[in-house]
Parts: structure tokens; sequence; C-alpha cells
């Protein structure tokens, strides 16, 4: 491992890691990077962890190597993911970009084919819906702190095994019924600090749903049977955490049989709205 992090290096030129043919990991963050030459890595064909975030670069670099499995990159200038960026980089299995300015139309057509990553975090950057075109192996995708408006029904169609989902702090006003349909191995998902007015429609048919922050939103009504299912055992997976304080219902007109699907009462955050 190399750890130059916490220095004002403004540049990687081409032979800086010549002769590195064994490194396994590379730490440059907080430093002042700017550019970073398209062969600095061409030897360094063992490499797995590369940390660039807290440094001024405006795009991914080039060439990266196609042993890379993690690739932590946030509080840059990154606008653009380009096609092909990752082309043929499939051991990549985390990538960290949040707290860039990268909106909707900053990823490129075909900027993930062929990729295999598995954790994606977009978070704090200035995208207005979710990326359709993320790899298809996802199993956590963070985008939280964007500015989304809306889950469209099409948007979660490619991320069948989709486990984890943060949505949390944008400005989602809807939820198109039957767009949860398309995740049936969620596990956990962040909605909290948005605009709901309702409890987001499907959510008692995910068998394996077992967290679901909604708390800080406009909701007003929390029907019977908008989280459990109503034929019994269906559910594979209890709730462990549902929150939904800070919002515009009447919590004390909530039927107890609402939450019937939950491991105990500590389960359910409950709490009254702020004005």
């Amino acid at each position: 491992m190399v750890d130059l992090q916490n220095n004002k290096i403004k540049e990687i030129k081409e032979n800086d890691f010549k002769g590195l043919t064994s490194l396994y990991a590379l730490i440059l963050n907080n430093n002042k990077l700017t550019k970073i030459h398209p062969k600095a890595f061409l030897t360094t064909k063992k490499l797995k962890r590369l940390y660039l975030s807290h440094n001024q670069l405006t795009e991914i670099p080039l060439n990266l190597p196609k042993s890379l499995a993690e690739l932590r990159i946030h509080e840059n200038k990154v606008k653009k993911i380009k096609k092909e960026t990752f082309k043929g980089m499939n051991a990549l299995h985390v990538l960290e970009m949040s707290a860039n300015p990268l909106d909707s139309s900053g990823i490129e057509p075909g900027a993930f084919e062929g990729v295999t990553v598995f954790h994606i975090r977009i978070a704090e950057a200035k995208l207005t819906s979710i990326p359709k075109e993320l790899p298809s192996t996802l199993l956590e995708l963070h985008l939280d702190s964007n500015k989304i408006s809306t889950v469209e029904l099409e948007d979660f169609k490619r991320y069948k095994d989709l486990q984890r989902l943060g949505l949390g702090n944008n400005k989602i006003t809807e939820i198109e019924n039957g767009s949860l349909a398309n995740i049936p191995r969620i596990r956990e998902i962040h909605l909290e600090n948005n605009k709901l007015k309702k409890i987001p429609s499907g959510l008692q048919e995910l068998k394996y749903l077992q967290i679901i922050f909604l708390h800080n939103n406009s909701i007003t009504k929390v029907g019977v049977n908008d989280f459990c299912p109503t034929v019994p055992k269906v559910k594979k997976s209890l709730y462990s955490a549902i929150s939904l304080f800070n919002n515009r219902m009447k919590y004390e007109e909530l039927q107890p049989a609402t939450f019937r699907c939950v491991l105990g009462r500590m389960s359910v955050q409950l709490g009254n709205f702020r004005k």
C-alpha cells in the first residue's frame, strides 16, 4: 500500500508509479489533484483499491487498472461519466463518487456496460432522476441528497437484485404505482426527508423488506395494509425498523394491526408533526 493522502500533489505523471507492479492499494485523498496521466496506471496491474477523494479532478481517470475492485472519488469536480469509462473492469465492485456536480445527463449511455458493480453511491450531486443504465448487478444504490422528485415505474426495472436503496433528502413527491415491484429482494429503503404525502404503494408485497425510513415527509394517513400483507406467512422477514415521525398524520388514529408484521413495538418510530 502507498499512502499519499493529505499532501499538495497537483498532478500524477506517466512514470510516477513505474515499477510498482505489486501495488495493492493507493491512497491519494485530500490533495490538489487536477490531472492524472492516461498511462499513469499502466504498470499497476494488481491495484485493487484507489482512493482519490477530496481533490479537484474533473473526470474519472482514463485507463484504470482492470484489477481495480474499489474506486472512491467523492468530493471532486466530476460532471460526467463517459461511455466506456469502466470498459473491461470486470473486478470493479464498489464505486463511491458522492459530492460531485454530476447531473442526470452526465451519465452517458454505455458508461457501465459490462461491469459487475455491487455498490454505487452518488449522493450530494445534482441528479433529478434515478439513473436507468447503472449495472444490473447492483445490490446497493445510494442516491441521497440529490434533486430527484419522482420515482417512475421503469426506474428499478434493471435492478432486480437490489437490497439497499437510499433516496433520503431528495424532493420526492411521488412513487409511481408498481415501481417497487421491480425490486423484490429489497431489504432496506431510505425515503426520509422528502415530500411524500402518502405511503408508497407495494410495500406489503416486498417479502424481504425489513427497514423503511419515511420520517420528515408530509404523509397524512397510514392504511392498515400499507406495510403488511393481508395473507399470513407471505412475508419472509419481519420489519425491524419503520420510522414515521415528523409527518402530518394523526398518530392516535393508527390501528394496531397496521404493524402486525414487525418484530415488536420498539421497531416502529412515531412522533408528532413539527410545524
